[in-house]
């Protein structure tokens, strides 16, 4: 089995004297892993920094065993965003999701070219951080397995306007109307996953956070739950810094509807 392409980067471990085991994601092979002879040392550790896109050479004399790897760095991403934090744990989180949850030598190829071109938009895209095509690309990998979510019409009254919640049962989308009694029990559905949602909400924490918690759940559902594995820790850890950015803007939306609730001064008796 020998092979050379395009390959994102998505986890390095040491392994003996200096070497290191890499898994990759590629077009046409899935996700690979091989060893790489001197890969942790200080000469080579940036290429394997996981988000990076680089062309590897992969050799084996037999399908089933542990290849050598090579390669050469075509797109920086980590080093980039050392400055940018948010945009650096999309990327961690993104490379540690496909780790996971991806089959070994599992071909997806439109959601390998979908992966790279988000990997992009989170590197050029400084402010506001890309976070709800990060959340969009998550309904991708959903998908990409067989757990995507419905969210063109209402699983109740089969409305297409109006969605503004998600059975996190069937992962179908539910109106206002639809909702009824069981609003409590629902998840919220920000407008970016819906159709006609645009971009709205690109610049809003509260938002970003409604859309992990929400994709989140099925991750944890179907994904890793199903193989009694936690959720990944880069993907924790982001959706705890996108909710410490989205607690402020709470409580200033909550400190303005107090104040417009409040009688005016001077009224009264």
């Amino acid at each position: 089995m020998n092979f050379e392409c395009a390959a994102i980067v998505l986890s390095a471990r040491r392994y003996g004297e200096g070497g290191a085991v890499v898994h990759l994601f590629t077009e046409e092979y899935g996700r690979i892993a091989g060893l790489v002879r001197g890969g942790s040392s200080r000469r080579q550790a940036a290429l394997w920094q996981p988000g990076n896109l680089i062309l590897a050479r992969y050799a084996s004399r037999l399908s089933d065993q542990l290849g050598q790897l090579t390669g050469e760095m075509v797109q920086e991403t980590a080093v980039r965003l050392l400055d940018r934090p948010l945009q650096l744990a999309l990327v961690q989180a993104a490379a540690e999701l496909t780790d996971s949850a991806l089959p070994d030598r599992e071909p997806h190829p439109d959601f390998f070219l979908r992966t790279i071109r988000d990997l992009t938009a989170f590197c050029v895209l400084a402010d506001p951080a890309p976070v709800i095509d990060y959340v969009r690309w998550e309904t991708a990998l959903l998908a990409t397995l067989g757990y995507g979510l419905t969210l063109v019409s209402c699983a109740v009254t089969g409305v297409q306007d109006g969605l503004r919640y998600v059975s996190p049962k069937t992962g179908r989308a539910v109106s206002a109307e639809g909702a009824g009694i069981w609003t409590d029990r629902l998840l919220p559905l920000p407008a970016y996953l819906r159709p006609d949602g645009g971009d709205e909400g690109a610049d809003d924490p509260i938002l970003w956070a409604q859309g992990l918690a929400l994709t989140g759940h099925f991750l944890a559902r179907h994904l890793f739950g199903a193989r009694h594995r936690p959720v990944p820790g880069a993907r924790e850890r982001l959706e705890m810094r996108v909710r410490a950015l989205a607690m402020p803007k709470a409580d200033e939306e909550g400190e303005q509807e107090d104040r417009s609730l409040s009688p005016s001064d001077g009224a009264g008796g």
